[in-house]
């Protein structure tokens, strides 16, 4: 197979992330659409989020294609200015010839997308009584276990599988010492994991007074940070995306990305 064309891999895009299942307030596919010289896309570059030092990174590597899980072309830009932030980020992927692809909620509702992956973080393995899609737009999951979950367990392994070694946890005072209904969802998972049921949330973050809610109902919350829920997911994608092409596409996880909060 010669080397791919920013259709052909926009085609292998949308059947791992069907572009209709976004959410109508998303920006998904192509954000920002380079001229490349060759009309070819030799080398992909994965990422959470399109930040400077991505965009560099891409550079050096000689990107074509940067897959962005975050849209940085979410609300309507007034202005393009060199300010640093994503709007330069913005500008010098373009200047480089590199287009840039944001498939966001499209993968989160996707079957084998950034949900069921999150599914796989919380079983690690054991076989759930019950898996069900959760949220206006199935962008989050519930499990059911057929055998009920120690907390602590379950914290052990978003621990493992997010790659954090803290996470912030909200309990009501006389929640049970094991769980039997999780449900999951990337980022800010409060509006997809509302109305779900579940004993216990596990999301990246939650404002203040939507923890309290979800307490008041008697729910835990388990949260991980924002992004730390979802950049576990990219070595999988860059998996798939390679293997599509049967080995004449070079994709590759972004170094330069991370998480911008740490633990002191």
């Amino acid at each position: 197979m010669a080397t791919p064309s920013l259709a052909e891999v926009v085609d292998i895009l949308h059947e791992i992330a069907p572009l209709e299942l976004a959410a109508d307030w998303d920006n998904v596919g192509i954000v920002v659409q380079a001229k490349q010289k060759p009309g070819k896309v030799a080398r992909v570059l994965l990422c959470v989020d399109l930040t400077l030092p991505v965009v560099d990174e891409a550079i050096a590597a000689r990107a074509d294609l940067v897959v962005a899980y975050h849209p940085p072309i979410f609300q309507p830009l007034k202005r393009l200015v060199a300010d640093g932030g994503v709007r330069e980020a913005v500008l010098r992927a373009a200047a480089a010839g590199i287009t840039v692809y944001s498939p966001h909620t499209a993968l989160d509702a996707a079957s084998t997308g950034l949900a069921d992956w999150l599914v796989e973080c919380v079983l690690a393995g054991d076989v759930p009584k019950e898996l069900r899609p959760c949220g206006d737009g199935e962008f989050g999951r519930m499990v059911t276990l057929a055998k009920a979950m120690p907390f602590r367990t379950l914290l052990q392994r978003c621990k493992r599988r997010f790659g954090v070694r803290t996470l912030t946890v909200a309990r009501p005072a006389k929640a049970p010492a094991s769980v039997r209904s999780i449900a999951v969802a990337a980022g800010a998972g409060a509006s997809v994991l509302r109305g779900s049921g579940a004993a216990v949330w596990v999301t990246g973050e939650l404002s203040h007074h939507e923890a309290l809610a979800a307490v008041a109902a008697g729910t835990s919350i388990v949260l991980a940070g924002h992004s730390n829920t979802e950049r576990g997911f990219l070595p999988v994608l860059r998996r798939r995306l390679a293997e599509s092409f049967d080995g004449d596409l070079d994709v590759r996880v972004a170094r330069s990305d991370r998480d911008p909060f740490v633990v002191v």
